[in-house]
């Protein structure tokens, strides 16, 4: 019965990070006027990295401080250098500063990355799928949402919302792309709750 009803939620928040099951392929088209207005006003306009920056052979982490305290996470260069290469320029650019965890789902996972709290916000773009057998949704998985396969087909991932798991997920393998997982800081993933904020990101190469 668990396993079944976290299925349900997997397809309910997961897919775009969304509002629902017809979360649309950009987000952000399902924002009203006024909440548009709010993601321009900084004048920042971001463009999907098409092409990878990071070396495959190296060791990246990411450092996600929270109201709650700092995660640490190694990041999958080799099998998702795109994704990795996302995370960083978001990171750089400081998209995800001041952002807020804007769902929580206990025994399943935290979600932050949108602009506008809302779960349908984003960069404007999506990223390419880098799904890989060899990256399960472990407990402290942290893998991209995006929308369901019925708009998304190709599984794009979401530019900007992310997800880290608090349980196992096996039944999300094969679906989403993982591009990292909690090296230090899973207690702190575990008292995240919804409104918690990410105070900044930073992805580096040690």
């Amino acid at each position: 019965m668990k396993q079944t009803l976290l299925v349900l939620m997997a397809a309910v928040l997961l897919f775009a990070g969304c509002k629902g099951k017809q979360a649309p392929a950009d987000e952000t088209k399902q924002l009203d006027n006024q909440q548009k207005e709010e993601l321009m006003a900084s004048g920042t306009t971001w463009v999907e990295p098409k092409v990878s920056t990071v070396e495959a052979d190296k060791n990246y982490i990411a450092l996600i401080k929270t109201n709650k305290g700092e995660i640490v996470c190694d990041l999958f260069p080799k099998e998702a250098p795109l994704s990795v290469t996302n995370f960083k320029y978001l990171a750089d650019g400081k998209f995800y500063d001041g952002l807020t965890f804007h769902r929580v789902v206990p025994e399943f996972v935290v979600q932050g990355g949108d602009p506008t709290g809302t779960g349908a916000g984003g960069p404007g773009y999506t990223i390419p799928a880098e799904i890989n057998p060899v990256h399960k949704h472990v407990k402290g998985a942290l893998a991209w949402a995006r929308t369901g396969d019925e708009v998304n087909p190709e599984r794009r991932s979401s530019g900007s919302q992310f997800y880290i798991t608090l349980e196992p997920t096996p039944f999300l393998d094969g679906q989403y792309t993982v591009f990292g997982k909690v090296r230090e800081g899973q207690d702190i993933v575990d008292a995240i709750r919804m409104g918690d904020v990410i105070e900044t990101i930073e992805v580096r190469a040690e």
